[in-house]
């Protein structure tokens, strides 16, 4: 027996003899060879092995392989598609006969990697070599993992300053990921999988590290704990869940994102952005992320862009024969401000003498990309600011199914009153036809003026209601086939910076002195119209404005193609106070205006003429009618008589040569 023990030692030792010496027996060019056919053979590129080589068995299998290259594809513009320095490989010999996979070492330093897109679309990566004729189908995979690894380890698995490139020869895109660092370890599959590194992107080194709790269970197409987190200077993620890589690849955990400042992120990734204003600065977004299959929700979301904040709920699904994404989100106070490209003048700087004329655009407004995706928002925001107009809290839904784009503004607040808006935008491949319902109620006529118009001219309540529509290819013929009708009105108000004492008085220098006190102003109870668009021409002939002492009307056209307007108005002061709520037709002094001109140089003409005219053919009914609202023109405030005259003072020679004086003619 014990010669028995000493036969079997012996015969050991030879066997690990012959493992150690065989390697040196046969030449080390053979395998070199060897292995660089097999590559070729695989992929059909030029492969080579020009630095040290080296090939050994026991006690641990170590191959060695130093200046190793793959050429690029035909045409490519870098000569070789895959470098390195040196690879190193240690395996345990024993471990792999009892079928255990134990790498002590894998180390690949200095890998290039040159990826390419040649201008016929083609990818480097793509080799000539023939597809296995016996594929395994997705069916014939099970997921009770993978055969051999159940003993899997790893030791010293890196690669050390690697470097990945990809051009695009049709665009000329290039992009560049170097000082590639990376180490896993792997104690067995039962155990955590660490994986930790950093890469250098746009000048910006980009740490990274992951955490697998149980890589058998991924295998095995079961759920396991992962947490994951990426950081640089222009961005900062991290996941942090469970996941598995059954049918569905389930996915859930709480994910994080912050972004110092997404300009400085975009521009980071390529993307400078043009958009005006300071906005786009920090950036946070978290919640929970679920995906399963093809549906990704996001629930519990908070996020926040510079000083905009907000929660809500989102959902992605993939599943029909187009996504659907739906939202439900809250936000506070929104201030575009930041986001808006500064005012082209300031206050108190002189504005442009005159703007040019301009013109529609004749570029084709393509909606296609509403075709693309259905939809269905709800957004709820505490309130708006966007210049100085201020927007007090409003509901938004939105849906987008088959290419028709719904908005319905169901709640905003204004200035005191509310408003209601639905707009209707039909995309696709078809004719694109926009639509707009909308009323606003009850609102503050001067504050909202002011703050949209810088214009404080007018006070008192308004209501507006629109109903527009119109349908074409391009801004032009949209605005040739605009059609629609509305109603603007206001109650309860005042022209301010017009005094019609002052008027009446000297209609002339009223109607030619821009320097009207801004103290002063006219009251009225109603003033308001109806208009009418047809084939983009906009018409008004029930302008009115009624005041104790002034009625005004007006009708005119707006001619929207050719950015034209054709308006007269005839402001008319009543002869008698006869009260707000007296006839429109009561006989007074009448100067008509007329406003015409294209919109970049509108003359504005008071047509005094016809003023004269019109007093001309009853002056006498219209003197009687003034007397007592007027000194100088007879008789006193009194119940006169009508011709009676200051002792000092000399009578007229006519009642219109009295009216002529008013005029100051």
């Amino acid at each position: 027996m014990k010669k028995l023990f000493i036969g079997f030692g012996v015969l050991l030792v030879l066997l690990i003899a012959a493992a150690l010496i065989a390697p040196a027996l046969i030449p080390v060019d053979v395998y070199k060879r060897q292995i660089i056919a097999g590559i070729e053979e695989a992929t059909g590129r030029k492969a080579r092995i020009d630095g040290e080589f080296k090939l050994s068995i026991l006690p641990r299998a170590e191959f060695v392989a130093g200046k190793v290259s793959l050429g690029n594809a035909k045409g490519g513009r870098a000569k070789t598609m895959m470098s390195l320095d040196r690879l190193t490989v240690r395996v345990g010999i024993l471990p792999l006969l009892s079928g255990n996979l134990e790498i002590d070492a894998l180390v690949a330093e200095r890998l290039v990697i040159n990826l390419e897109v040649d201008n016929e679309g083609r990818p480097n990566w793509q080799f000539g070599t023939a597809p296995s004729p016996a594929a395994a189908k997705p069916d014939d995979v099970t997921p009770a993992g993978v055969p051999g690894l159940g003993g899997l380890r790893l030791g010293d698995v890196r690669l050390v300053d690697g470097r990945i490139s990809f051009t695009d020869m049709r665009t000329g895109a290039r992009h560049l990921v170097d000082g590639i660092n990376l180490k896993v370890s792997l104690p067995s599959l039962a155990s955590p999988m660490r994986a930790e590194g950093s890469v250098v992107w746009n000048k910006e080194k980009l740490t990274l590290s992951a955490v697998v709790s149980n890589p058998n269970a991924v295998l095995a197409g079961k759920t396991t704990e992962i947490d994951i987190s990426l950081k640089s200077v222009p961005l900062a993620f991290s996941f942090k869940g469970r996941a598995s890589a059954g049918k569905d690849n389930a996915l859930s955990g709480r994910i994080e994102l912050d972004v110092p400042s997404v300009r400085k992120l975009a521009a980071w990734v390529g993307s400078p952005l043009a958009a005006p204003g300071k906005g786009l600065g920090p950036l946070k977004i978290s919640g929970e992320l679920d995906v399963l299959g093809h549906v990704v929700a996001f629930r519990k979301a908070k996020f926040s862009l510079d000083a905009i904040a907000g929660t809500g709920e989102l959902s992605f699904d993939r599943r029909g024969p187009k996504p659907f994404i739906k939202a439900v989100l809250k936000l506070g106070r929104l201030d575009f401000n930041p986001y808006l490209p500064p005012e082209k003048s300031a206050p108190g700087k002189p504005q442009a003498a005159k703007a040019g004329p301009g013109d529609w655009s004749d570029d084709a407004i393509d909606l296609s990309a509403l075709d693309s995706v259905d939809a269905a928002l709800e957004l709820t925001v505490a309130g708006l600011l966007i210049r100085k107009i201020k927007i007090g809290e409003s509901n938004l839904k939105v849906t987008l199914r088959n290419a028709i784009l719904v908005t319905d503004l169901t709640k905003m607040a204004l200035y005191g009153g509310v408003g209601k808006a639905r707009v209707k935008i039909r995309g696709g491949r078809g004719v694109p036809t926009v639509s707009l319902d909308a009323t606003l109620t009850k609102f503050k006529a001067n504050p909202f003026l002011r703050d949209a118009m810088d214009l404080d001219r007018v006070e008192g309540t308004a209501n507006v209601k629109v109903r527009l529509n119109t349908r074409g290819r391009t801004q032009r013929e949209m605005i040739r086939a605009l059609a629609g009708s509305g109603k603007v009105t206001f109650v309860d108000g005042a022209i301010k910076g017009i005094n019609l004492g002052a008027m009446m008085r000297n209609i002339k220098s009223a109607f030619l002195d821009s320097g009207a006190s801004e103290t002063r102003k006219t009251d009225f109870s109603e003033m308001g119209g109806s208009f009418q668009i047809r084939r983009g021409i906009l018409t008004n002939f029930d302008l009115l404005l009624k005041s104790p002492l002034l009625r005004l009307t007006g009708r005119g056209k707006v001619d929207m193609p050719k950015r034209r307007i054709d308006y007269r108005i005839e402001p008319k002061i009543v002869a008698a106070t006869t009260g707000q709520g007296g006839a429109t037709g009561a006989i007074g002094i009448s100067v008509p205006v007329d406003i015409k001109g294209p919109w970049h140089d509108i003359s504005y003409s008071p047509d005094f003429g016809a003023a004269l005219g019109s007093l001309a053919k009853q002056p006498g009914r219209l003197l009687e009618s003034l007397k007592g609202l007027i000194p100088g023109l007879g008789g006193s405030s009194g119940s006169g008589s009508g011709d009676a005259t200051s002792p000092t003072e000399k009578p007229s020679s006519s009642p219109l040569d009295s009216l002529r004086g008013l005029f100051g003619r």
